[in-house]
């Protein structure tokens, strides 16, 4: 059994769950980080020296970084599902997942953490609405991608869906005003369904 290490409100716990219900590994998930504490523990560092989020535990594989983890497990228990042999094809999915963590996430965070989190320092208006546009602008470039498509890598879900999807899930329950988008709406109501999406994206985000 797989143990993952990390609280459910943290995005990157998030995919890391979704991904092991993907590919049927069950897991042991222990609460660690934020109001939990323990990242910072001796015990939790020799895993994680980053005394970040999540980590995974598969037998003598101790992982960490949530994508890194997502492509482990695609890998090792999803080939021929949502990890494609063909590098070409894989491409598509490694761009999009690569996406998320340099573009999406770091637009989306400051408006997330100022009026979900209310972390004290990160209140600005301006900030938060600077933050707003940013993010605004990345679901665009979604958009125009999902219109020939119907998951990020194509016609098949994959473990880009994951990652990315894991960002449209926080975004799309934001406070916030947003632009109308059909295609990324349909794309984030299809993945949204999965069971394993439902186990792995809790409502109301926090």
């Amino acid at each position: 059994m797989l143990t993952i290490w990390g609280r459910l409100s943290s995005i990157n716990v998030q995919k890391v769950v979704w991904a092991a219900g993907e590919v049927g590994q069950a897991f042991e998930r222990i609460d660690v980080g934020g109001a939990f504490g323990g990242n910072r523990e001796p015990a939790f560092l020799a895993k994680n020296p980053n005394g970040q989020v999540p980590v995974l535990e598969d037998g003598d594989v101790c992982a960490w970084d949530s994508n890194s983890i997502v492509r482990y497990l695609a890998a090792r228990y999803g080939a021929g599902w949502i990890w494609d042999e063909d590098p070409a094809v894989r491409c598509e999915s490694d761009r999009w997942m690569d996406w998320m963590i340099s573009e999406l996430q770091p637009a989306m965070t400051p408006a997330f953490w100022g009026l979900v989190r209310r972390t004290p320092g990160h209140t600005d208006p301006d900030v938060i609405a600077a933050s707003i546009t940013r993010a605004e602008a990345k679901m665009d470039i979604l958009e125009g991608h999902l219109a020939t498509r119907s998951y990020l890598g194509g016609e098949r879900f994959g473990m880009a869906d994951i990652v990315v999807g894991a960002g449209a899930h926080r975004w799309l329950h934001m406070p916030i005003e947003r632009a109308a988008r059909p295609r990324l709406q349909r794309w984030y109501e299809l993945i949204a369904a999965r069971p394993a999406a439902k186990q792995a994206l809790p409502l109301p985000i926090a």
